[in-house]
Formats: structure tokens, sequence, C-alpha cells
């Protein structure tokens, strides 16, 4: 344990983190998670409660950890698996749906830029949706959070060098589905 009282996770008299030290932790750590939570939730609203969510269950365990770094990367990893639990349940709700209402899945236009744009958010969630997974992680994590090759592989719990290569596999793939490479694997 670090003797450093103002280290995320450090413990109090109690054996507990003081408001001061989870609030500083929050504050320092949540704009990385809401990012992440948003790339894979794709809902901001979600985003948030995803967020909330790992705080809660962070105080609810009374997790304490070494230094604030480690701490980050726990609720990272605990954010990232909450966000791609509820991305999956979102979409068997929504082929549920579709299938029990047929329901039409086309954009209403409401000017060509915002089209344009709107067109283009989606084809590149769906070309990201089409990554596998462990590249697909690695390169939201790059790409969404401002974390270095480092970072992400202590979130994702393998090596630098690792991230690197998965990173420019993304990349190569995303580049390749959304010239329409339909049987990029």
């Amino acid at each position: 344990m670090d003797s450093d009282p103002k280290a995320a996770g450090a413990e109090n008299s109690r054996g507990r983190t003081s408001a001061e030290e989870f609030r500083r932790l929050y504050d320092a750590v949540f704009p990385v998670l809401f990012r992440v939570a948003y790339r894979i939730a794709n809902s901001k609203e979600a985003a948030e409660d995803l967020c909330q969510e790992s705080f809660f269950r962070l105080y609810e365990k009374n997790m304490v950890f070494p230094n604030p770094e480690e701490a980050k990367y726990w609720l990272i990893r605990v954010v990232k698996n909450a966000s791609l639990n509820y991305a999956k349940r979102k979409e068997r709700e929504r082929k549920a749906y579709q299938k029990a209402f047929r329901e039409d899945t086309r954009q209403e236009e409401t000017g060509e830029g915002l089209l344009v744009k709107k067109e283009t958010q989606v084809e590149v969630q769906l070309a990201l949706d089409k990554l596998p997974e462990n590249l697909r992680m690695a390169l939201i994590l790059k790409e969404y959070t401002e974390m270095n090759y480092k970072e992400i592989g202590n979130v994702l719990g393998i090596s630098e060098g690792n991230v690197k290569v998965r990173v420019f596999r993304a990349r190569e793939r995303l580049a390749a589905l959304l010239k329409g490479g339909a049987n990029v694997s």
C-alpha cells in the first residue's frame, strides 16, 4: 500500500476510502470511462449509467488499490464488460422487436448534411461491430480514451506490443470494411 494518503483507494482509519479520495478518483477517471462506455453502448444515457454503476461497485465492494492507476484500470475493465453486455442485450432486443413488428429501419431525412453525418457514423459503428472483439476493444480504447498502449495493455491484460498489433490490424480491417470489403476477416 502506498504511504501517500492521496492515492486513490487509500484507506482511512476505518478501512474505507474517504469521500475526498473517492471524489478525486471519480473526477479523474469518469471522462475516460464515459468515452469507453459510449463507444461500446452507443448511448449517452446508457454510458452514464454504466459509469455510475462501476463506481457504485467500487464503493460497494470497498475495494482498495495500491495506486490510482490500478483503480482506473479496474474501473475501465468493469465498464468495458458492462458495456459489452449492454450492447449485446440491446441488439437482442432490437432483433426481437424488428421480428415482432417488422419495423422499417430507414432513417428519416432531415437535411443533407445531417443525413451524411449520421450515415457516416452508422457506417463506422457497423464496421466497428464487424471487427473481432479483441481488435475492436483495442481500437476503441486507443481512439476514444486517449490512453497510451501501455495503459490499454493493462486494461486488456496483454502486452504493449500486442496492443500495437491489434490496433494496427483493427485499423486495417476497419478501413477495408469502410471501403466495401465485405469479406474482410
